[in-house]
């Protein structure tokens, strides 16, 4: 997945600018972002302060790593059913 130019701090300030009056072509112009990443944003960090972004992006992190420890527990599961049905 590609990793964004802006970070989560900077899309909320962002959200915040357009919720305050700033229109989001004029600030996709001048920032460089388009308006559909700008609803992405919106539609993920809707409403969130920078603390709550942050407590977002840590529990995604640990969730990727709890992900791939029960992958590799159910590879081990198949591998130890394959080796025990061979020696039957």
């Amino acid at each position: 997945m590609k990793k964004s130019r802006f970070t989560d701090e900077q899309i909320i300030g962002f959200l915040k600018q357009v919720e305050s009056g700033v229109a989001v072509k004029d600030l996709g112009r001048k920032h460089g972002f388009s308006d559909a990443a700008f609803y992405k944003w919106r539609g993920k960090f809707g409403g969130m302060d920078v603390s709550e972004a942050c407590r977002l992006r840590e529990l995604e992190s640990e969730n990727s790593k709890l992900k791939k420890l029960l992958a590799e527990a159910m590879l081990d599961i198949e591998a130890l059913k394959v080796v025990a049905r061979g020696k039957r």
